[in-house]
């Protein structure tokens, strides 16, 4: 049964917390899943979800670790001494032991580590920590199975049982050569329909997908997505199998990236939560906010430009919000079709053929909605001529908002600059500014003014 947090359980523990009541803290935990215990802890108190984490054992602390709030854990570790957490440490694999390290200051690293009893397995940890965190050797774990593909059959599982002992999930056996660059892999049926004496090297699959090191994270996740992996070997420079990345990993990332993207989509530029101190939630907001008022100051300037349209047509103006709504919202539309696409790399090939696409579907879009201005502005009973100069208007408009939203993202994706930020506030400012001057120049040309 699926556990669901609630304000009386919340209260009840804190209240056998209050009554020191460790036997019944400890019942009420024992058959909770370690991401229901994380999910509590969350949300109690500082002293009391340091209190429950100190009343468990470090085997089941080390998985609450990996699920806790950046902020929470940070806050439990500082409250441990390094040789506590290095015995949360102990009980954890290798990336997940290297993500909570890596948190740590540099002091406090070489101390914790100092304090992990397995000694490969501080090697490991040690290993993974001189790679960039947003790469597939930061993000990858050291366990797994693997096998010499001039061992036989016997000596491969008397090898594997020895090598499963310190691991708690067998995904995939990989073959490697004497120097331990990544054949391929081998299969359980291969393995129970073979004889004992043959070699691996003769039943072995060859075909195998893998990353490299160095590779960015967000490119695992696509190989990962293209090829429906659960799990994927990562080799370094020489082809050497160094580790290998679950699926798990790469949903946190995917996770990350998505929740980055939306609050880029939305005009922050930081990394920001509601629960944020204020300093941090305007680092987060105010930036784009002087990028919308600036925008905003821009329209202004436009508009005084054309104050003579103010006295001969003063109904024009009315139509501004209109315009400008029009041109934020199909650019927006036309940048987040975009960034999605460069997204699951399925932008491909010219980028003069996608604009050439773009402007087709707007000029659809734009003669639709400029029939329905038309047909509006003969029921307000307007002059058939300031009708058209809307309805051109907006045709020009759209097909301009979806070029930018179009061409910006590309272009941004080209410099390496994340393509989430056309989605935003830059895309519906530039856009607004767009919009208005064109409404006004041709309403120009064709009313006079």
């Amino acid at each position: 049964m699926q556990f669901k947090l609630n304000n009386n359980t919340i209260s009840e523990i804190k209240q056998l917390i209050a009554n020191k009541n460790n036997v019944l803290v400890s019942e009420m935990l024992a058959e909770l899943h370690h991401a229901d215990i994380a999910e509590l802890l969350d949300a109690l108190d500082f002293d009391s979800a340091v209190y429950i984490f100190k009343l468990l054992d470090s085997e089941k602390t080390s998985d609450i670790l990996t699920e806790l709030d950046d902020d929470i854990r940070d806050k439990i570790l500082q409250a441990l001494s390094a040789k506590e957490i290095a015995e949360e440490i102990d009980e954890l694999e290798t990336d997940d032991a290297a993500d909570i390290i890596g948190e740590l200051p540099e002091d406090q690293k070489e101390e914790v580590i100092a304090h992990i009893e397995d000694v490969e397995h501080a090697k490991d940890i040690v290993d993974l920590l001189r790679y960039d965190e947003d790469t597939a050797g930061g993000i990858m774990g050291k366990e797994l199975i693997k096998v010499y593909e001039d061992w036989t059959i016997f000596t491969c599982v008397r090898e594997m049982r020895r090598q499963a002992e310190n691991i708690d999930k067998v995904h995939t056996v990989y073959v490697v050569d004497g120097h331990e660059i990544l054949k391929g892999r081998l299969s359980l049926k291969s393995m129970l329909t073979t004889s004992t004496k043959t070699p691996i090297k003769e039943i072995y699959n060859n075909t195998v997908i893998s990353v490299k090191v160095d590779d960015k994270d967000e490119e695992v996740a696509q190989v990962m997505q293209k090829y429906d992996l659960m799990v994927v070997p990562v080799i370094d420079e020489m082809g050497r199998l160094v580790g290998k990345i679950t699926i798990d990993d790469v949903v946190d990332i995917i996770k990350e990236e998505a929740e980055k993207d939306y609050q880029m989509a939305a005009g922050l530029t930081e990394d920001v939560e509601a629960d944020d101190t204020i300093f941090e939630l305007i680092k987060g907001r105010l930036p784009w906010l002087i990028l919308g008022l600036f925008g905003g100051l821009g329209s202004v300037f436009i508009m005084e430009g054309f104050e003579d349209a103010l006295t001969k047509y003063r109904t024009l103006f009315f139509f501004t919000p209109l315009i400008a709504a029009m041109a934020g919202n199909v650019g927006v539309q036309s940048s987040a079709i975009v960034v999605q696409g460069l997204a699951n790399n399925i932008i491909k090939g010219s980028i003069w053929k996608r604009l050439l696409k773009e402007v087709g579907l707007s000029l659809f879009n734009g003669i639709v909605l400029s029939l329905m201005i038309v047909i509006f502005g003969q029921v307000m009973n307007y002059p058939i001529n300031f009708t058209l100069a809307i309805a051109i208007s907006l045709i020009v408009v759209i097909i301009i908002a979806s070029l930018v939203g179009t061409f910006v993202p590309i272009v941004l994706d080209k410099k390496r600059i994340d393509p989430a930020l056309a989605t935003g506030p830059f895309i519906t400012t530039s856009n607004d500014i767009f919009g208005i001057f064109i409404f006004f120049y041709i309403a120009k040309l064709i009313l006079g003014f």
